[in-house]
């Protein structure tokens, strides 16, 4: 039940990072394929009706590692305090943003705004970045699961390689969305800067996907990092010749095989110590009893194809191409 319990918060991981890779992906590029105020409501409109839904997942995530794992939870939030505080904090300056750059028929408000919806993407992509390398590589915990040392233990060369990894693939994902869901001009440009930008924005997680691989990989987990190699290089090329739902399908691929290369080099550890091996937390140290995890399982036997039939019916029903004709004048009360 236990390692269960590990591979549905690494599937919520999942459905994490590629539905608000995305989202954060539009919002780091709204200063740059918004050329004006008409192009920039575009690309909010994009993900308008999806973002908040997108954040439901990382809710989940947590508190179902609260639930499942209450001693993960407790050494990984206490321990990276401040880069965790740092995403939140991004989140919700982000969040307010979406739903308050409308609100006032004024350049300059409506520039305040999409500055903290850019500024904001940028920050919680690189937080959650450094916070899951962090989680994969180790921080520095006791032996009672405590941290010693540096309150910013977290920030070391291969977490920030992994904020850089996560940044740089939301980047790709969120222009490869948009030349899937909008039209015109800006779907032009959104491709084109797809194609630019990939070699050299998704190289950082493929050096991350080798630094795991060879600090603590097996067979399998190398198979699903090369599987990520094949599947942004495939992404790429659909791409390149115009097929932008098959190019998002496999990002989607690939962010699947980055989440079962870096929880597959994690287990059956879910926190590795670097002070001593001996006082890493494991799946079966920091589990709920197992009475908690069945009364988890039957919730989310029935609980989880609800949210799922939920989601996928909304993008369904906003599943059609925006673009500046159908931006209406502004209108505020």
């Amino acid at each position: 039940m236990e390692t269960l319990w590990f591979c549905v918060i690494a599937l919520l991981w999942l459905g994490y990072l590629f539905l608000e890779g995305f989202d954060f992906g539009v919002g780091m590029l709204l200063p740059v394929l918004g050329r004006d105020e008409t192009e920039r409501r575009v690309l909010v409109n994009t993900i308008g009706p999806v973002w908040d839904g997108n954040e439901v997942w990382l809710l989940v995530a947590g508190g179902a590692t609260f639930a499942a794992f209450p001693g993960w939870y407790a050494s990984l939030f206490s321990a990276a305090y401040l880069p965790l505080t740092l995403f939140l904090l991004a989140l919700i300056g982000r969040g307010v943003a979406f739903e308050y750059r409308g609100k006032v028929d004024s350049a300059r408000w409506r520039k305040l705004w999409d500055t903290l919806i850019f500024v904001g993407s940028w920050v919680a992509t690189l937080g959650v970045g450094l916070v899951l390398s962090a989680n994969v590589f180790g921080l520095p915990l006791d032996a009672n699961g405590d941290r010693v040392g540096s309150p910013f233990a977290a920030i070391r060369p291969e977490t920030l390689l992994g904020a850089l990894a996560v940044a740089g693939y939301a980047l790709v994902h969120g222009a490869v969305f948009l030349s899937l869901k909008t039209e015109g001009d800006v779907r032009a440009r959104a491709r084109a800067l797809a194609l630019k930008i990939a070699p050299v924005a998704l190289l950082p997680l493929l050096v991350l996907l080798l630094v795991v691989q060879l600090h603590s990989g097996s067979a399998w987990t190398w198979a699903a990092s090369v599987a990520v190699a094949l599947a942004a290089v495939g992404a790429y090329v659909r791409l390149y010749f115009g097929r932008e739902g098959q190019a998002f399908a496999l990002m989607g691929v690939a962010v699947a095989a980055t989440v079962t290369a870096l929880f597959g080099a994690l287990y059956p550890n879910v926190l590795p110590s670097t002070v001593d091996p001996t006082f890493s937390l494991t799946v079966a140290d920091t589990a709920s009893s197992s009475y908690t995890l069945t009364v988890m399982t039957w919730v989310a036997a029935f609980g989880t194809p609800a949210v799922l039939i939920y989601q996928g019916w909304t993008y369904w029903v906003f599943r059609k191409r925006i673009g500046t004709r159908h931006i209406p004048a502004v209108h505020v009360p």
